[in-house]
């Protein structure tokens, strides 16, 4: 065997010794420490959730990830809140309309004739344009907003409304809109 010149390593892995035994150590010494170091980086997948693995496919997630456990019914709403200026919730219903240029808006059904606006967290995430009239359920927060005329003439085009309906929005709306962070549509 070839004899190092480094002192470094004479002294770590030889022990300055010519000593097999001292060699043999260091050996397995450096080996247990790689193997572990290599062990200890990669991704084990043994506590991987069977509920995520098995993911129903008559489900698409936006945002976060949620789950439809303790849903309310979208028509149940006006009741939780009033009285509140805002209220976390996870509510299902159904989309009535979305946002025809990118998705980044929807509106939600939620009793005596009235819609709700429902937008994405920081504008994170956006939902298909062909899914009105689909199942929902959604997870954010509610809250009562006063919605200026500019904005309702500019979700009027985005929802593409004819010129001359856009043309009689002349007032703002108060009403419930939400935020939510994470979003299930049923397929």
């Amino acid at each position: 065997m070839t004899k190092v010149n480094s002192k470094f390593v004479n002294y770590y892995f030889l022990c300055e010794n010519n000593n097999k035994t001292y060699k043999m150590k260091n050996l397995i010494l450096i080996t247990i420490i790689g193997v572990a170091l290599f062990t200890g980086c990669t991704n084990n997948n043994a506590g991987t959730d069977t509920k995520t693995a098995a993911k129903d496919t008559t489900l698409k997630y936006f945002g976060d990830t949620i789950t439809m456990d303790g849903a309310v019914n979208a028509d149940q709403l006006t009741t939780s809140i009033k009285g509140k200026d805002s209220l976390k919730i996870k509510l299902s219903g159904k989309i009535e309309s979305v946002c025809q240029k990118k998705g980044c808006w929807m509106k939600m059904n939620i009793g005596n004739n009235q819609e709700m606006m429902v937008r994405f967290k920081d504008y994170g995430f956006f939902v298909p344009k062909d899914v009105s009239g689909k199942e929902v359920v959604i997870e954010g927060v509610a809250f009562h907003d006063t919605t200026k005329v500019d904005e309702l003439k500019h979700y009027a085009e985005d929802a593409g409304k004819s010129k001359e309906e856009i043309a009689k929005i002349t007032e703002p709306e108060i009403n419930i809109s939400f935020e939510a962070h994470g979003v299930i549509i049923k397929k």
